[in-house]
């Protein structure tokens, strides 16, 4: 195909899901050909929802989406579709195209090599659901790549993935010479490519558009936000010392009141000039997650774990690790060498030869990646309720309201959030449940940015035992760590 200058465009596209639901208000922006776009926006804001307007899944309320003819357009979801997991690697890749590939092997060890996702000769056979989240978040990179689009959407791509796995996606997608569109909330990784962003703005559900890189979009959207403060505020002092002076000249009667009407239109004149705020991203609020009743001694001993070696081979090595109340334990080591697969045997209980021996009576607060501790078919209302230990309406809204987990979502069910917002009924949840043990896989994935420093306080502030697998340093460094468990060494 020829280098149009644009591909994609957007005019006045509106979106809503069910009766007043809006997501998008007359959107209008335009996407060139060879441009890196980031697309900002609160979670909830319809993001991916812009993704699936894009590729024709979600139709438009109203207005057009306009999309190149014969452009071709590959998705990397956030999470590989439950569906799908239980595929080999062959079956998955090949359902990436509509006609049959010939002789595939070889497009797929292609593109694992451009993901730093090297396997054995027997990796077109492995199941899906064998491989760790970041692999499996490699996974979808690569999947949308051995496409080769001509646009490739990327949907939170850096979830899961450790730090050689991102400086490998980064420097790809700088090289890379066609069309991208991200969502994500890692800053430095959007920095490194992006020359473009489109901000979706929740409150009034539109779209702005900036040129330059990320941090330059970031820093002119707050010097816009402080002018137009600044300006509101010039406006209101004016508009209260008219009032004022109307209501003391409408008292005086003859010729002032006429005056003071005047003066009170004027009042009118400058409030429809004050600027429309646009509403920085709100944050949660700052939160504990209570330590069960009672807790003491030894909460977790860990005698021994299963890792997976460089020949992808299962072999257990020895450790000995007590974890009493207060005392927090991080788990590190590359993708794929069974930092998840250890965090969820502790959490059920069913570790071989009691290597991981849990104190009787402790209650486990588990976060997964995956979300799976969820059931998608229960409303966030009945899913918070579950673990209340109080079943009074009017606390759990508030109580919701402190995880911008408002009246629009709390009757939605689980499974029709976006991710973001799963993880923050989840977090939701660990605080119900006053855990004594806390176990923590990943759980800044999908998570806005402005969150995380709230989350990062209440995991330092936990007084229980917790057990952390985290790929954001930044994170981790504002979390008290009394013992690292390094599983490749």
């Amino acid at each position: 195909m020829g280098k149009p200058e644009s591909i994609v465009s957007f005019e006045k596209v509106s979106f809503e899901y069910g009766n007043n639901k809006p997501i998008l208000i007359e959107v209008d922006f335009t996407i060139r050909h060879g441009t890196k776009t980031t697309i900002m926006g609160q979670n909830g804001a319809g993001k991916s929802t812009m993704f699936g307007l894009i590729t024709g899944v979600l139709k438009p309320t109203s207005g057009k989406v306009n999309v190149l003819d014969n452009l071709t357009i590959a998705l990397s979801h956030q999470v590989i579709p439950r569906g799908e997991l239980d595929m080999t690697v062959r079956e998955f890749f090949e359902k990436r195209f509509s006609e049959k590939i010939y002789d595939i092997d070889p497009k797929i060890d292609a593109v694992l090599e451009v993901i730093n996702l090297k396997g054995d000769a027997k990796i077109h056979e492995r199941i899906i659901k064998s491989f760790s989240g970041g692999q499996q978040a490699r996974l979808l990179l690569a999947s949308a790549i051995i496409q080769d689009p001509d646009l490739l959407l990327l949907d939170e791509p850096t979830n899961n993935l450790d730090k050689a796995g991102i400086e490998h996606l980064t420097q790809f997608l700088i090289d890379y010479k066609k069309t991208v569109i991200v969502i994500s909330h890692d800053a430095d990784f959007l920095n490194a490519f992006s020359d473009g962003v489109l901000y979706l703005d929740i409150h009034t559900r539109e779209v702005q558009q900036y040129p330059g890189n990320y941090f330059d979009v970031v820093k002119e959207i707050s010097a816009r936000m402080e002018r137009e403060n600044r300006k509101n505020a010039q406006l209101a002092k004016e508009i209260q010392e008219k009032k004022d002076k109307a209501n003391v000249f409408a008292h005086k009667g003859g010729q002032l009141r006429m005056v003071a009407k005047r003066m009170r239109l004027k009042a009118e004149e400058l409030e429809e000039e004050k600027v429309d705020i646009r509403k920085e991203d709100k944050t949660i609020r700052p939160f504990i997650i209570p330590v069960q009743d009672g807790l003491s001694g030894e909460v977790i001993k860990i005698s021994s774990f299963t890792t997976m070696d460089k020949n992808h081979k299962l072999i257990t090595k020895k450790t000995n690790i007590a974890l009493r109340r207060g005392e927090h334990l991080l788990l590190t080591g590359p993708n794929g060498i069974g930092k998840s697969t250890l965090l969820e045997s502790i959490a059920k209980g069913n570790s071989k030869n009691k290597s991981v021996v849990i104190s009787d009576g402790v209650r486990i607060g588990y976060y997964r990646q995956d979300f799976s501790t969820l059931n998608f078919e229960d409303t966030v209302y009945e899913s918070l309720l579950q673990v209340m230990s109080r079943d009074y309406e009017e606390d759990l809204r508030s109580f919701a309201a402190g995880f911008l987990i408002g009246a629009n979502i709390i009757h939605t069910k689980i499974g029709n959030l976006s991710e973001g917002q799963k993880g923050l009924v989840a977090f939701a949840r660990l605080v119900l449940e006053r855990p004594g043990l806390l176990i923590l896989d990943e759980p800044t994935n999908h998570i806005n940015f402005r969150h995380i420093p709230m989350i990062a306080g209440a995991l330092d502030k936990y007084q229980g035992a917790m057990i952390l697998v985290s790929h954001m340093p930044e994170f981790v460094q504002e979390i008290r760590i009394d013992e690292i468990l390094d599983l490749e060494k």
